[in-house]
């Protein structure tokens, strides 16, 4: 018999919440966190708003020590430690302080680029002849597998420890193959997530390429538009998600809280052909991933209540719902709800995926649809396909069964995960 996958703990550090109590509040309620960001001004960046989560000198020092703060410069390990710490905790689980490790816990938390920072100031300081001074550190903060290094270190990893990265289906990617490691009995519980740094050297990459909005460095919180007729790109944004993912039998023998069960999903790629490329998807392997996603998961489409989609305010955001409403074969108002939570914390790159999982747990658990922020004059290639009243723009109060989650990213590389409310 098949093994059941739960989900046990959460923890999330994003530009409108750090830590699941703020986030819940936060999305519950609509609130965005872009705001105009003085140093993307300066450096002449066509977009000049982000989003970005502030993390104090307190909960810095709640999960490293001082020496380890010492010339520390990397946001990504920074959000990452903080929201995997927190899912941890979230858990119940003890962090295993004996000589032998936790040979049945493990970590897969995923990013796009690690240190990005750190990697600056240290170019710098070779460049200046003074490669003694990078420090001790300088290599575990700008490897790729920082994070998760850094999180098996602190809780005692003995399971397979490592970091994935595929551009914006990263988050949602470590999910699946965390899933996967547990489903084939190889892990009892795998802490999945990934994590985004911030700041120019991460964005200005997309700046450059004009997939970010520039209408809106006057008004912030209007910037990010997902779904909207007037969207004219994404805004930047970064933080961290990650999820306790558990055997049903384990957890329930310890008698954790479960938030939801994880079905199953999909994991593919379009290879770059017919309309793929490294910027745009193939629709046909997105198709495919929702379908094969669902059956993976042993329901139908017509359950699927509600879709956490990846609609990052592009001109894509079209394209993906005609691919859903293919592959789904619903439309009008037999389509499922379907949100964005870019529409309130921009596009989170790499942590994406886990950050909107973390929500869409979040929405299981407690029963609603979050809201969607300024899609008021919804694009009218959209409108025509799917009932206004699925698009919500205020929260939805409703009891929630299925729903799924889908990334697609850079690469032509997709991921679709189905999470369920948790029933024994």
């Amino acid at each position: 018999m098949k093994r059941r996958v739960v989900i046990t703990g959460l923890g999330v550090v994003a530009p409108n919440g750090v830590g699941v109590t703020a986030f819940l509040e936060a999305i519950q309620n609509g609130i965005s966190c872009i705001k105009f960001n003085p140093e993307l001004d300066r450096l002449q960046f066509s977009c000049q708003i982000s989003g970005t989560p502030e993390i104090s000198d307190a909960l810095k020092e709640k999960y490293f020590t001082t020496l380890e703060l010492r010339n520390f410069n990397s946001t990504g390990i920074l959000y990452g430690v903080v929201a995997g710490m927190q899912a941890w905790a979230d858990a119940g689980l003890p962090i295993v302080s004996q000589d032998v490790p936790d040979w049945d816990s493990g970590t897969i938390f995923g990013t796009g680029t690690s240190g990005i920072d750190k990697f600056r100031e240290s170019i710098y300081k070779i460049d200046d002849f003074q490669t003694r001074k990078l420090g001790s550190t300088a290599v575990a903060q700008t490897m790729n597998s920082g994070v998760s290094a850094y999180l098996a270190g602190k809780l005692g990893l003995g399971n397979q420890v490592t970091t994935n990265s595929s551009a914006c289906t990263t988050g949602t990617e470590s999910i699946l193959m965390a899933y996967d490691r547990i489903v084939s009995g190889q892990a009892q519980r795998i802490l999945a997530g990934s994590t985004s740094d911030s700041g120019p050297y991460i964005w200005g990459g997309f700046d450059a390429m004009k997939v970010c909005t520039f209408k809106h460095n006057h008004e912030p919180e209007k910037g990010s538009r997902p779904m909207s007729a007037s969207a004219s790109g994404f805004v930047p944004s970064s933080g961290a998600g990650a999820l306790i993912l558990e055997d049903l039998e384990t957890a329930m023998a310890r008698g954790a809280k479960i938030y939801a069960e994880v079905l199953g999903g999909n994991i593919n790629s379009g290879g770059q052909r017919g309309e793929g490329t490294m910027t745009a998807p193939n629709s046909v392997a997105v198709q495919r991933c929702i379908i094969k996603a669902i059956e993976s998961a042993g329901i139908s489409a017509q359950q699927i209540e509600a879709i956490n989609g990846h609609l990052t305010a592009t001109s894509k955001d079209s394209l993906e719902i005609l691919n859903w409403v293919a592959a789904l074969n619903r439309k009008g108002k037999d389509f499922p709800y379907i949100n964005s939570l870019k529409s309130m914390v921009g596009h989170c790159l790499s942590g994406a995926g886990s950050i909107e999982s973390v929500a869409t747990v979040l929405e299981l658990c407690h029963g609603f649809i979050f809201p969607n922020l300024n899609c008021e004059d919804l694009h009218p290639e959209i409108a025509e396909i799917v009932a206004n009243e699925r698009i919500p723009q205020r929260m939805v109060e409703k009891q929630i069964n299925i729903i799924a989650k889908a990334s697609f990213g850079f690469g032509d590389v997709n991921a679709c995960v189905i999470f369920k409310k948790y029933t024994q």
